[in-house]
């Protein structure tokens, strides 16, 4: 078999077969097929796409690529939730606590910032110690203690997506519907658990920007979860605005600390997409029959606490300093703070999320590319979101910068990002579509 014309198949819009797939897979991680080959076949799969039956065959030769981890012998059910990635998306880190306060477990793989979008890893790592755990003995003892565990890939785990995406995100092949598909459940299914909530967002901020692209990758998910024996729920969730009001690394660590305490006043959107993904998560894990029942169980339960006190645990879990980080909430901040004033009167009518996300790029919150450091403290606070009114010259958010220059390019980002209209705008719901195999 030649890589060649596995490539000119794909390219002429033939079906792939199962020792087809497995021999680019096997030959890039073995390094027996050069990366220029394989970046051919990329392009020729983002124009021509994969059939559902090549879109599982993928998934399954990239799992097996590499390690998975083994649960057994810690009481399930096992259940993850998972987001396309977004701007100010911090809802892992209070879904994952308040999920495991009903006795689920949450496995959970994340990544680190690239581009607009933030990494919860990168948010993690910003509280005083904290680790991500790094091998399976670790990731183990703590989703063992704390009823949820925050890794990243390691390189043992799915090297083949580890390898692919890297390619993927220098030959212009993001995007491809099949590929995210393979990449989101090749890591989901190496961590182990076995039903899983995926967070598709739609929008400027989100990669897929329209709702049919959104909806595509959506049923993608949905397909092959279930060609491989889970069940599976997605979500399609607005992603034009930011999430909550603060967007940096600590910021959102601190935001997602504030819902858990209970103070979730102006974070309206973040917190109607939690408990919506979370009420999910407990139907998945057998703890409700239906998803507004469940609902009212995840605000019940956040009123009492118990998940707040699970993300103090886990942090501490993780090798953080709790305490150190509860004195820092609202002191962290990085020591240049400039104000951005409304041109006008009236009522903010939206916010720019990709504007948002790429003002934290030039803070260093984000990334521009793979190995670009992030800082902590760097960040935008809102004091004025979507329906808000507000006067001319009043302050809509203030941006924290280590930097002068820094802080010029993040303030023309916002600049564009606010609009202000004369008259409120229209309710806007978090929940575009749902569906799922429940």
């Amino acid at each position: 078999m030649r890589a060649v014309d596995v490539i000119v198949k794909k390219r002429d819009g033939g079906e792939l077969g199962e020792e087809e797939i497995r021999f680019l897979v096997q030959g890039y991680v073995g390094g027996d097929i050069p990366e220029y080959q394989v970046a051919a076949w990329l392009m020729a799969v983002f124009f021509r796409g994969m059939t559902g039956r090549e879109t599982g065959i993928l998934t399954r030769e990239m799992i097996a690529s590499g390690e998975t981890l083994d649960l057994s012998g810690i009481g399930g059910p096992f259940v993850d939730k998972h987001s396309t990635g977004g701007v100010g998306d911090k809802v892992s880190l209070i879904l994952a606590p308040l999920a495991a306060s009903f006795g689920i477990r949450v496995p959970m793989m994340s990544g680190r910032s690239l581009g607009h979008t933030g990494g919860t890893l990168d948010k993690l790592e910003a509280i005083p110690g904290y680790g991500i755990a790094r091998d399976a003995g670790e990731f183990r003892r703590v989703l063992r203690e704390t009823g949820f565990v925050m890794a990243g890939q390691s390189g043992e785990m799915v090297p083949a997506d580890r390898l692919l995406y890297a390619l993927r995100d220098v030959t212009g092949t993001v995007e491809s519907v099949p590929l995210i598909t393979a990449s989101i459940l090749s890591k989901k299914f190496a961590e182990g658990a076995r039903s899983f909530v995926f967070d598709v967002k739609c929008g400027s901020g989100a990669f897929m920007k329209n709702r049919g692209d959104a909806e595509a990758l959506a049923e993608s998910l949905i397909g092959a979860g279930r060609g491989l024996g889970r069940d599976v729920v997605c979500v399609v969730t607005d992603m034009d605005e930011p999430l909550g009001r603060m967007v940096g690394n600590f910021l959102e660590a601190e935001e997602s600390a504030l819902c858990l305490r209970g103070d979730t006043g102006g974070r309206e959107d973040l917190m109607e997409l939690t408990i919506r993904l979370g009420a999910w998560m407990l139907v998945l894990g057998g703890v409700s029959q239906g998803v507004e029942e469940a609902r009212g169980l995840c605000l019940g339960m956040l009123s009492g606490g118990a998940p707040y006190r699970l993300f103090l645990k886990n942090i501490e879990a993780q090798g953080g300093d709790a305490g150190a980080f509860e004195r820092a909430i609202g002191k962290r901040r990085a020591p240049l703070r400039v104000g951005l004033p409304s041109p006008a009167s009236g009522y903010v009518a939206g916010i720019d999320a990709y504007s948002t996300g790429m003002a934290g790029v030039c803070l260093g919150a984000g990334r521009g590319k793979t190995g670009d450091p992030v800082f902590p403290d760097v960040g935008i606070v809102f004091h004025k979101k979507r329906g808000d009114a507000v006067s001319c010259g009043e302050g809509l958010c203030d941006i924290f910068a280590r930097t002068e220059e820094a802080a010029r390019l993040a303030c023309a980002r916002m600049e564009g990002a606010f609009r202000i209209a004369e008259a409120p705008p229209p309710p806007r719901s978090m929940i575009i579509k749902e569906y799922g195999t429940v």
